[in-house]
């Protein structure tokens, strides 16, 4: 699911050296962080990964199987998580040029905090929703 959602994300902002494809497998079982899943037809088809971190939990990833795009998941994905995590600060990053995914964090009330060029040299922006 990764994989294949963040080579799309890879493609839309022109990175030829993208980090989220090279993360090993064997990391999203020994991480500490949060995942929820989103089903259809007892399918996994969306994930969004959490980080609690010292002041407040950070959307680290969301990915959508390409085959579900524009269907509203993400945007589900996002309303639970500020639903059911007691948190009042929320942190989410993204490439610039990742026009939808800022698009959804913009209309949850996400403000833009930073722009500032990865070490791979991708612009990113970082989002911050204080609750």
């Amino acid at each position: 699911m990764f994989q294949i959602s963040y080579k799309v994300e890879a493609e839309l902002l022109g990175a030829t050296s993208f980090p989220p494809l090279s993360r090993p497998l064997e990391e999203f079982s020994t991480c500490p962080n949060d995942f929820v899943g989103y089903y259809e037809d007892h399918k996994l088809v969306a994930v969004v990964e959490m980080k609690n971190e010292a002041s407040s939990m950070h959307i680290q990833s969301l990915v959508v199987d390409p085959a579900y795009f524009r269907r509203g998941i993400a945007r589900k994905l996002i309303e639970f998580v500020l639903q059911h995590y007691p948190i009042k600060q929320f942190t989410v990053e993204t490439g610039k040029e990742n026009g939808p995914a800022r698009k959804l964090y913009e209309s949850f009330g996400f403000q833009l905090l930073k722009t500032y060029t990865a070490e791979e040299g991708i612009l990113k922006v970082r989002y911050q929703k204080q609750l």
